[in-house]
């Protein structure tokens, strides 16, 4: 398909401090749209001037959270190329996303191409300084004017995006996690491996719970046993204990995170092992209270590695590496954010340049 470009006669004024873009709270001048009906299937790409969306108030977003949706970021390097990361397994989840809900698919490769020209478009919307980043949301919802529950006849599918400042403004400080015991995320069988809203909004409780008592994010439990670890917030979880990396395996509850392929991909490479494996809370409790418990990190798109220094079970709070961040958790950000910025060679292919 063609994709159709009308350019905002009116484009807005671009932040000239890069220092207080924040997250998500700025948007840029265009937004990519595509409509799929069952009977056209996928048509009328084009980019268009942002603007406010008009949906009727029956629409199936809005009364059974038809909706998925993908995060990633555009980076300027020191020369000026801009370049995307690992694009195409965004949008390979987003595809097995919409799967998983019952909707309609997107090609991958098309998704990649409808991200590029859309980010091209866009291109003077990414920040300069490093560290900050072009944040590129696409999203797909059902909006048919229906209440009766069935397969969906119509959904719309959008790109929007937002400079967005240093995730690390202050510095790589390591965090302070609680797990949660009480709430889950998801359950096998259920959408955990599909990044759709309903996810994110019941993890709201626990979220707010912790963050009311000082912590940053909640680690996760499994929903049936509540005895194995599953994510931290909305991030994937590893751990170096005794020597040793290990992650969750996943299980049909954890989301498949391209950050964390890409780390488990990045330490392979350079022949350390990574377990992939269940994890009960006993055994982390127990590495924790005999200093086996060397490093802990979350990674994904938005922090890249988001270090853990102090890690709290049923009242009883275990300090790691002495509150510190780890030589491993330092390097494995600093190789990331390195090839993501240019200032390191990518070895895997992982970049992709906007022309």
């Amino acid at each position: 398909m063609e994709i159709k470009i009308i350019k905002n006669t009116n484009p807005a004024v671009k932040p000239a401090d890069e220092s207080k873009l924040g997250f998500g709270k700025i948007f840029t001048d265009h937004m990519f749209t595509m409509d799929w009906d069952i009977d056209k299937g996928w048509h009328d790409p084009k980019v268009v001037p942002f603007e406010n969306l008009s949906i009727h108030p029956g629409s199936t977003v809005l009364h059974y959270g038809l909706e998925i949706f993908e995060g990633l970021k555009a980076y300027r390097t020191a020369d000026g190329e801009i370049r995307m990361f690992r694009p195409l397994e965004n949008a390979i989840r987003m595809r097995n996303s919409a799967i998983r809900m019952s909707m309609p698919q997107i090609d991958p490769e098309f998704m990649v191409k409808a991200m590029e020209t859309f980010v091209s478009v866009e291109k003077d919307w990414v920040p300069k300084g490093f560290g900050t980043s072009l944040y590129i949301r696409p999203y797909m919802f059902g909006d048919d004017a229906d209440l009766g529950l069935h397969g969906l006849k119509h959904a719309r599918f959008l790109i929007i995006a937002s400079p967005s400042g240093s995730y690390y403004a202050g510095g790589l400080d390591p965090v302070s996690i609680i797990i949660e015991d009480e709430d889950v995320r998801a359950v096998k069988g259920g959408t955990g491996t599909a990044k759709c809203g309903g996810n994110y909004g019941a993890s709201q409780r626990a979220g707010e719970r912790a963050e009311a008592r000082g912590y940053s994010q909640v680690l996760w439990l499994d929903g049936v046993e509540r005895k194995y670890i599953e994510e931290v917030g909305s991030m994937n979880i590893m751990f170096k204990i005794a020597g040793k990396i290990v992650t969750p395996m996943l299980n049909g509850s954890i989301l498949p995170g391209i950050t964390r392929k890409s780390i488990i991909e990045l330490l392979k490479s350079e022949n350390v092992p990574v377990e992939e494996r269940r994890i009960s809370v006993e055994e982390l409790v127990s590495a924790a209270k005999d200093g086996t418990l060397e490093e802990v990190w979350g990674c994904g798109t938005a922090a890249v590695v988001s270090p853990v220094g102090w890690l709290t079970y049923k009242d009883t709070k275990y300090e790691i590496n002495g509150g510190k961040i780890g030589p491993v958790t330092q390097r494995l950000y600093d190789e990331l954010t390195g090839i993501q910025w240019g200032t390191r060679e990518d070895k895997f292919g992982w970049v992709y340049p906007v022309k």
